[in-house]
């Protein structure tokens, strides 16, 4: 039999949260609802449907699971049965094979059965396995950003430490790091469609990444979840629900024990501030959070995603985006120009983000050419990013509104054309 893997299933599930378990859950109440009866399935069977070893269920699973995702069972890359080929007539059959299946039969008939294999033991090496990958997928962002991939990626390595958890026997920690390990790559995941500007996608990832989360009893994941909300709704321009799920993430205990998260909370505080157009309200939070990050000790083991990205150059990146929803140009510039100074080579898209809020600052100021030689200047594999292209197009259009005469917007504009059609 042709067992080739259901990717189409198997993407779906990761996009959608799901584990083998609890999509099989899922598939028997609405086999329920339609039947009057629960169906059978468990995590084995939609296992077997990943791998290809089912490739058509049964006809009122069918039903069910195509209630349950809104695709025709061939979108989820199913494959309807073919007529059966016809057995061989057995004056064909060759001989020697037919003596050899007969021997083969006889002796399988007095053999001894196998013995059960005892259930896998599911330990914390498996935990520091997705661990690592999880490091790569922080590494990856930092690099790109924003990118389907890293979202996807981050949904599979979830998934799979969701099915993990259905494979075998553990220990109570060791399934709460298992559940803060799939928060995590869900909280990843998240990150990546916010940067990328596909908000409702973030939102479905916030909401099973919260609920992971909090049967993990984790709250370093929790903080990094309820932060990454704060951030979705500023971009929304939801500034209320911004403040209030930061304020989640700030009021955890976590937040009060350790100032670098303390710091981080503050930071992101001041930046929604700065949409609302409170002035004391940002001049406080970023006091805090220097104050904050001034105290947090170097030598504290921390989560690798917090390590990875925060420090003096994220603040003043936060700060940076605070001052410029003030419209505080001159400040905004002496933090971009921090920021940079101070960043980590390896973080690509902070680099290219910043540089174009410093652009900005510049343009607001009544520098056009260093503006355009700033904005210019953001290498073109990072101009692509969806957050990083709608910055330069904005940048474009407050200039053209500032100097539409101006050689400066002119050269801007040819650039535009070209480097973002």
């Amino acid at each position: 039999m042709d067992t080739t893997r259901n990717q189409a299933l198997t993407a779906w599930m990761a996009e959608h949260g799901y584990s083998s378990n609890s999509l099989a859950d899922t598939v028997n109440r609405a086999v329920g609802d339609l039947t009057g009866r629960t169906g059978g399935l468990d995590g084995s069977s939609v296992r077997d449907w990943k791998a290809g070893r089912v490739r058509w269920p049964k006809s009122a699973t069918r039903a069910a699971l195509e209630k349950v995702t809104g695709l025709p069972a061939t979108a989820l890359g199913f494959v309807p049965r073919g007529r059966a080929a016809p057995a061989p007539a057995p004056s064909q059959e060759d001989p020697v094979n037919r003596r050899s299946f007969l021997t083969a039969t006889a002796a399988s008939a007095v053999a001894p059965l196998p013995t059960a294999a005892a259930p896998h033991r599911i330990g914390m090496s498996d935990v520091a396995r997705l661990q690592r990958k999880f490091a790569a997928v922080v590494a990856g962002d930092h690099q790109h950003g924003g990118m389907r991939g890293i979202e996807t990626r981050a949904l599979e390595l979830a998934a799979e430490a969701m099915d993990l958890q259905d494979s075998g026997s553990a220990g109570q920690r060791v399934r709460s790091h298992l559940y803060a390990v799939a928060a995590a790559f869900t909280s990843s995941a998240m990150w990546a469609a916010i940067d990328g500007r596909r908000f409702d996608a973030a939102q479905r990832h916030h909401d099973r990444a919260s609920r992971l989360a909090g049967m993990s009893g984790d709250q370093a994941i929790l903080f990094r979840i309820w932060s990454h909300a704060g951030t979705l709704y500023r971009h929304l321009g939801r500034p209320s629900d911004a403040l209030a799920a930061n304020d989640v993430a700030r009021n955890l205990s976590l937040a009060r024990r350790d100032p670098l998260f303390g710091s981080l909370g503050h930071a992101r505080h001041a930046a929604i501030h700065g949409t609302t157009g409170d002035r004391s309200a940002v001049r406080r939070s970023l006091g805090h959070a220097q104050e904050a990050l001034d105290r947090a000790e170097s030598a504290v083991a921390r989560p690798v995603w917090l390590e990875a990205f925060y420090g003096q150059s994220e603040l003043d990146s936060l700060a940076l985006a605070a001052h410029l929803a003030l419209g505080e140009w001159g400040t905004a510039e002496a933090h971009a120009h921090r920021s940079l100074a101070a960043l980590r080579t390896h973080m690509h898209r902070s680099r290219a983000i910043t540089t174009a809020r410093l652009a900005r600052a510049q343009l607001g100021q009544g520098d056009l050419e260093p503006a355009v030689s700033t904005a210019t200047s953001i290498p073109h594999a990072a101009v692509r990013h969806p957050r990083i292209s709608g910055m330069l197009r904005a940048f474009g259009t407050h200039l053209r509104e500032w100097a539409p005469q101006s050689p400066h917007t002119h050269t801007w504009t040819q650039y535009e054309r070209e480097a973002l059609a």
